[in-house]
């Protein structure tokens, strides 16, 4: 081999390495079409099933097409109208209909196990016939605004792809849940401290806001290099132009996927009304448990509900889709997914056994808590550890003794670690030429002052964005500054928990992570969570001052700086999808702000309706029977707060039962370098595949209340996008995204229904029969808890 094929070759390598989760648009499988007049074979990807490829394509020579990745040119579209209306009053009618359901629903899926999200393909699909629909029915009319000059008109013509784009980030925006509920939650719900309502919706606010304002660090230069396709932005593209298509010209294939998405979308709204509902049962068919019902070993063994989850499957959608994995069912390659499946095999079907009935760990109590225990395997009384002036209760310690963590919970935090210094190094061993190469082009476009980032490139998606006007600089800083001021008031009058002077500590980290973590979520669709970091730094931070030791502010501190990555993802991730559908830059960062600003109350009152509604049962005071409502992400938060303020890091680390957790960061930076020196190697081996970000992130997966599902999942990926994927490719390339759309949309209604019906008003509770049984859903008799 040439040394430039080795090159060319290991260059690929690399690229292709750092996909852990791409979507099915890029799974590069192509197949081969004939052209009939030309009578030559042609490569085609997925996606041009269901996306006309433009017309320009037939010049690839073109300089303007030729620098846009193959994968990104085959999907977008390569001509732009630019009279086509965006903000208008349609816009604003379907943001406030598809943000409020969303919001509530997405908010109140943050307190559950397991859920399904308030799928953007939902949105996507349903906002598009909603608007076709306006546009036929509302009077084209104008109208003034009361007391001001300004007029618009109800129906500016036909409905636009522009408008539609919008609508859709505007609920990717303001339909998600919200971090700061994690610690206004636990203050209430532990330490009946109840933030004012107006601090606590201005402090969620700001804490979004001062993500989206990060976005300006990494959008000069992640956003606008065509060499970064952004798989998840291009993925709904795909979407977005084929609805475009079918609006203007519908073919009866065109009519056949809505029908299918319509029909599935019923069939799932109805079934997830048993598994939810009537027949809990269906949560997790534990096979072992019905064979031994008395029996405490195949019981553990057989449980999904607090097991080992072995030979266990389930039948609702929202233990199957399990979001908290991050590797989507239908819009993931195989790959991804059977490393997704080994991190959940691993830790629940080795090492929970050989901590059970081997020792493994030392600790033979709380194997399947997160919850702080006593060195007798008692629930620890951790709010005795806070005293009123909020610092550590020494007296209460002793008298307590060491706090005590489960063998299972305690390799959650080390795997979690592990993934964090992963990201770091799997970037460092393959993808560091690409880092390099973007930090050359940010330095180069220095050079030329006083022109907009767009014509600093001379592709055809940034020549076409050039027709609208960037988003100055000043936007971003205002909107820092509004989220500033704030939060500092806020933090600085003692409300939420910090001391205030951890406020600068918590942004500078988040900057830290935008532009790293933004790359590796651009080339691979993996987000990286790294809550417990941040955690540990704040709890380095404070475990010597004398004050200002509440346990809730790790999570606040993690809130901050958390969401600053993760809300900085998601405006590059939606200002992609304008750039890839030519909506105006300000357009599409108004509709950013705008959603956020709708969907905070929301998320607010969702929360307080949860509170309210499943204080017990969040509290672990009573135990809820299908494992939906256990507390358990705020009982995690709980415990993280107690271990690293009040303990505190340092004391924490030298007791015994923690010893190892610090060797976790260097299992987190050796294993990268391991797989890549055994990819150089042996590069037929695919070794680059078996991402570690991914299997570190998965094994930190806490699965002591919930660890069903996974079968089911890895059987239906095996399904979809193995089998379906290579040998029914037309039927998977006309069907695949539609299904993923209409199974999380499905779910979704059934969850506002179920409120609705059964829980809005008065609580409704489903009276037990066989397949609701008041002991034990699973036929677990013998479970111990």
């Amino acid at each position: 081999m040439s040394p430039r094929a080795s090159d060319a070759t290991e260059n690929e390598a690399k690229f292709a390495s750092a996909l852990p989760a791409l979507e099915p648009p890029i799974n590069r499988r192509p197949t081969t079409t004939t052209d009939k007049d030309e009578g030559q074979s042609k490569e085609k990807l997925p996606v041009e099933d269901t996306v006309e490829v433009d017309a320009d394509l037939e010049n690839e020579d073109d300089p303007e097409i030729s620098q846009i990745p193959p994968e990104v040119r085959r999907v977008v579209s390569l001509h732009d109208d630019t009279t086509l209306p965006t903000l208008t009053f349609r816009y604003f009618l379907l943001s406030i209909i598809f943000v409020v359901p969303g919001a509530f629903l997405s908010q109140m899926n943050s307190f559950r196990t397991t859920y399904a999200p308030y799928s953007v393909f939902f949105v996507q699909i349903a906002s598009n016939y909603v608007g076709l629909w306006l546009a036929r029915i509302l009077p084209s009319r104008q109208v003034r605004v009361p007391f001001t000059s300004w007029t618009f008109n109800l129906n500016p013509g036909p409905w636009s792809i522009k408008e539609h784009v919008l609508v859709t980030v505007t609920a990717a925006s303001g339909a998600t849940s919200n971090l700061a509920t994690t610690p206004i939650a636990l203050g209430d719900l532990y330490f009946d401290q109840r933030v004012h309502p107006a601090a606590a919706i201005f402090f969620m606010w700001s804490i979004d806001a001062t993500g989206y304002a990060f976005a300006a660090i990494a959008r000069q230069v992640l956003l606008y290099e065509p060499s970064y396709p952004w798989f998840q932005a291009l993925c709904q593209t795909a979407l977005f132009e084929t609805q475009n298509r079918q609006n203007k010209n519908p073919t009866p294939t065109a009519r056949k996927q809505m029908r299918v998405f319509w029909w599935v979308l019923l069939g799932i709204t109805l079934w997830q009304f048993l598994p939810e509902y009537a027949f809990p049962m269906l949560n997790s068919m534990a096979f072992l448990c019905w064979v031994a019902p008395h029996n405490p070993v195949a019981n553990f063994i057989g449980s999904g509900l607090g097991g080992m989850g072995f030979l266990n499957l389930s039948f609702d959608w929202a233990n199957i889709s399990n979001y908290n994995a991050g590797v989507p069912l239908f819009l993931s390659p195989w790959w991804s997914q059977v490393v997704l499946f080994a991190s959940f095999a691993i830790p629940c079907w080795i090492l929970l056994p050989a901590a059970k009935w081997g020792g493994l760990g030392g600790y033979p109590y709380c194997l399947m808590t997160n919850r702080a225990c006593t060195a007798d395997g008692g629930k620890y009384p951790v709010t005795d550890l806070v005293t009123p002036q909020n610092t550590f209760n020494q007296t209460a310690y002793e008298e307590n003794g060491p706090l005590y963590l489960g063998v299972h919970y305690l390799w959650s935090i080390f795997f979690d670690y592990a993934s964090y210094v992963s990201a770091y190094s799997w970037i460092a061993f393959f993808g560091a030429s690409q880092i390099r190469d973007g930090y050359k082009k940010f330095r180069a476009r220095r050079n030329n002052p006083g022109q907009g980032i767009n014509h600093q490139y001379t592709d055809r998606l940034n020549v076409l964005m050039r027709s609208y006007q960037e988003v100055p600089l000043w936007w971003y800083l205002v909107l820092f500054g509004a989220a500033f001021i704030s939060i500092m008031t806020i933090v600085g009058l003692d409300i939420m928990f910090i001391p205030w002077w951890t406020y600068f500590v918590a942004l500078a980290t988040g900057a830290a992570v935008v532009v790293p973590l933004g790359w590796l979520y651009a080339i691979s669709n993996y987000q990286l969570p790294i809550g417990t970091f941040n955690e540990l730094l704040y709890g380095t931070m404070v475990q010597n001052l004398g004050t200002n030791r509440s346990p809730i502010g790790a999570s606040v501190y993690g809130s901050i700086a958390g969401d600053a990555w993760y809300r900085a993802q998601y405006m590059l991730q939606d200002q992609k999808i304008g750039h890839y559908t030519h909506v105006p830059q300000r357009a599409i960062f108004f509709s950013q702000v705008f959603g956020i600003t709708m969907g905070v109350p929301i998320n607010y009152a969702a929360m307080r309706w949860i509170i309210d509604s499943k204080r017990d049962y969040l509290t672990g005071a009573i135990e809820d029977p299908a494992h939906i409502w256990t507390g358990q992400s705020l009982a995690g938060s709980l415990t993280m707060g107690v271990q690293y303020v009040l303990l505190g890091p340092t004391r924490l680390f030298q007791q015994e039962q923690f010893h190892a957790l610090p060797y976790a960061f260097l299992v987190g930076a050796a294993c990268p370098a391991i797989i890549y020196l055994l990819h150089r190697l042996f590069p037929r081996a695919k070794f680059h595949l078996w991402n570690t970000t991914i299997f570190f992130s998965g094994a930190s997966t806490f699965y002591g209340n919930v660890s069903t599902g996974y079968v089911s999942r890895f059987i239906g990926g095996f399904v979809v996008m193995y089998w379906a994927y290579r040998y029914r490719y037309q039927l998977w390339a006309k069907y695949n995204f539609i299904l993923a759309a209409a199974f999380d949309a499905g779910f979704n209604l059934n969850m506002l229904l179920i409120f609705l019906i059964f829980g809005s008003a008065r609580v409704i509770g489903m009276p037990n029969w066989w397949g609701n049984d008041a002991e034990s859903v699973e036929k677990c008799y013998a479970l111990e808890d």
